[in-house]
């Protein structure tokens, strides 16, 4: 069974958000480790994984150094984290199975994710990225073309769009890794968004893709049997913060769909989740899981968690 884990962007800092070198890696190791569980049950594995803090990190030295050097992009932003948190992930994930007398090779794909230029966020960005601003520090890097919004007393916030993913480009290469035994991780942050001109030619684009709705489409381009998405939650829960609060188990799509249309999850944290894993099982046909990191073994069988399957 080939499993596609999607890790969090809390599965690469400390308890407390930190998110020094030394603090990512430590959170890696105890990741790896439960990845590694899962690889001992004779499961072959696909990583993909958030990288919203490790972005943060570069848009806050971009905001420093703006008046120095150019801003990188968003899609270089990107591809540099892609490279940094494979490197730490396969370090981790080799040293885990170590620890339990498994060999088996890693690769980490910088993988591009294409977007379609016509997508609707790009004439209107809402998504919003790193820090609040004084005016004349965003006025510095709107000089650069990057869009700022006025949030009134907190400052200047930017906005970038956040355009539907369509095609996994570099899918076949991690699918050929894949079949030849590789514990591969791909496709982080949802993948760098580039789109194709009218000439074939790729470019990068200013714009975050969910990195929830990239892993669907990575599962379902690679092929994989399962989708479990880790958070830090053992289930999605109904009645969140009520006194009608339950955990959601094993559920049909159409039903998980109608408590979402219900508001029963927030847009900014389990509702993407939500929303991916119902397309991977409504496309495929095969079983989503959203459970926390420690469930994942379980969860990839099926017995813990939030099980998706189809109606």
């Amino acid at each position: 069974m080939r499993v596609l884990v999607a890790l969090g962007g809390n599965a690469m800092t400390a308890a407390d958000g930190s998110v020094g070198p030394g603090d990512q890696i430590r959170a890696a190791e105890t990741a790896m480790s439960a990845v590694a569980d899962l690889v001992a049950e004779g499961v072959d594995v696909v990583i993909t994984h958030g990288n919203g803090p490790q972005v943060g990190n570069l848009l806050v030295k971009n905001e420093l150094s703006a008046a120095v050097v150019p801003p990188v992009p968003l899609d270089w932003c990107g591809a540099q984290t892609q490279g940094t948190l494979g490197f730490v992930l396969m370090n981790a994930l080799e040293a885990a199975l170590a620890q339990r007398g498994i060999r088996r090779p890693t690769a980490a794909v910088v993988t591009r994710t294409r977007v379609d230029i016509d997508d609707p966020g790009f004439r209107k960005p809402t998504k919003p990225i790193g820090r609040f601003l004084p005016e004349d520090e965003a006025q510095v890097l709107m000089e650069h073309g990057q869009h700022f919004e006025n949030r009134g007393e907190k400052g200047w916030r930017r906005v970038v769009a956040s355009p539907e993913p369509q095609e996994i480009l570099d899918a076949g290469a991690v699918t050929t890794l894949a079949d030849m035994g590789y514990l591969v991780v791909a496709n982080g942050g949802g993948g760098i968004p580039v789109v194709r001109s009218d000439d074939g030619r790729l470019h990068g684009v200013e714009a975050v893709i969910d990195k929830d709705l990239g892993a669907a489409l990575l599962a379902r381009s690679v092929d994989a049997d399962r989708l479990v998405i880790a958070t830090d939650v053992d289930h999605a829960i109904v009645g969140y913060g009520s006194d009608a609060a339950e955990p959601v188990g094993e559920i049909g799509v159409e039903k998980l769909r109608s408590y979402a249309a219900e508001g029963n999850f927030a847009s900014g944290s389990m509702g993407p989740k939500v929303d991916a894993i119902c397309r991977y099982v409504e496309q495929t046909g095969n079983v989503g899981v959203i459970t926390s990191l420690g469930n994942i073994v379980a969860g990839s069988r099926g017995e813990s968690g939030t099980v998706v399957v189809p109606s």
